[in-house]
Order: C-alpha cells, then structure tokens, then sequence
C-alpha cells in the first residue's frame, strides 16, 4: 500500500522544496551551523553532526506514514537551507501538520518562509483536499509564534505540560490551524504579502 501523501516538489520565485534524502546532508550541516541553531533550547534543530541521524528518523517516518519530510532549497543555487514536514499525518481525516521547521540564520526573515508556506498550504488544501492545517510551537518561542500568525492561522489553546524537553524543561504547546472555509482569504494574504516591494532574498 502505497503511502499518503504522495511524493511532491515544487519551485516558487524564492523557494523551492523536494522530499528530503542524505543527498541533502552536507548543505544542512552547514545551515544548523550557521547562528549555532542548535544551542536553542526553545526549538530542535540537529547539531551539524547530527543532521545526517535527523534526516534517517524523518525519513523513517515517512515509511510508517506519520511524516512527509521536505529540504527546502535556495531556488537559483539549489542549496539546501533548512527543513519542514508535514507530521501527525491523518490520512483519514484528511487532516496535517507542517511542522518540524528551521531555516538557516541567513534565510531568516526572508520571504522564503512566506512562499514556502504558500506552496504547502495550497498542495494540503487543492490537491490533498486538506480539512485542516495545524501548526505548534512552544508557546515561549515568540518569534515562531509571530510568523505562524501572520500567515493567517488561528490559536486553537495551549497544551499545557505537554512534553519534556531534552533539557529538562515542560513545553507548553501552542496550537494553531488553518481550515478549508478559511483557506480563500489566508491564500489572498499570502499573495499580497509575497507581491509587496521588498529587498530581495539572500
């Protein structure tokens, strides 16, 4: 039986992103490098050493049909600068979580993250036929926060003590999804967000 979703790539003007391999690894070592994303205690991203073991357990779970693991790439150069997923698969309710996100310290703030997002939503919503979209974040991780909302996506609540962090540390979880019926206006603002006059990506 064949695993949902389906193999999927695309390449927008900023971004581009097709199913992660180890092809990937050397590109991605250096982007956990870059701003040292690793020491983060409010997020997980790989150390460099330990970006080769992330992409075998993502690509694991995308055996078992639990995740869709993507490396998003610089859309001229075709280095890898970060990941994402879609995770917490729900074949039968149609329902996914894009998640499991970081990008290099270069690429931050870019509209690469804007178009990205863009790409996913659209493939989940008119070509999943997607009820749901959810996003989660620790609820102390403002900057991840911020960018979920400005995408459109709405605060269900917070998990409270809802897992354990390697450091020790209770994560409160912050919930937000986008649905069906709301997916027309967040798709508009995208779009206007991505057409404003903007320095260009790095």
């Amino acid at each position: 039986m064949s695993v949902w979703p389906p193999e999927f790539a695309q390449k927008g003007t900023y971004v581009a992103i097709e199913g992660l391999t180890q092809a990937h690894c050397t590109d991605l070592e250096a982007a956990s490098a870059d701003g040292d994303l690793s020491r983060l205690w409010y997020t997980t991203v790989p150390a460099p050493n330990d970006v080769s073991a992330e992409i075998d357990r993502r690509l694991g779970l995308r055996v078992s049909g639990s995740m869709q693991p993507f490396a998003i790439l610089h859309p001229v150069t075709g280095q890898a600068v970060g990941m994402t997923t879609f995770m917490n698969i729900d074949a039968v309710n149609k329902r996914i979580e894009i998640g499991s996100t970081w990008y290099r310290k270069s690429v931050q703030r870019s509209l690469m993250n804007t178009e990205c997002k863009r790409i996913l939503l659209t493939h989940a919503f008119e070509t999943l036929d997607c009820i749901a979209v959810e996003f989660r974040t620790h609820f102390m991780n403002h900057q991840s926060r911020r960018a979920i909302e400005r995408l459109g996506a709405k605060l269900d609540g917070v998990l409270r003590a809802h897992s354990v962090l390697e450091n020790g540390t209770v994560r409160d979880t912050a919930v937000y999804s986008i649905t069906a019926p709301e997916w027309p206006s967040v798709k508009a603002n995208l779009d206007w967000k991505l057409a404003q006059p903007r320095e260009s990506n790095q």
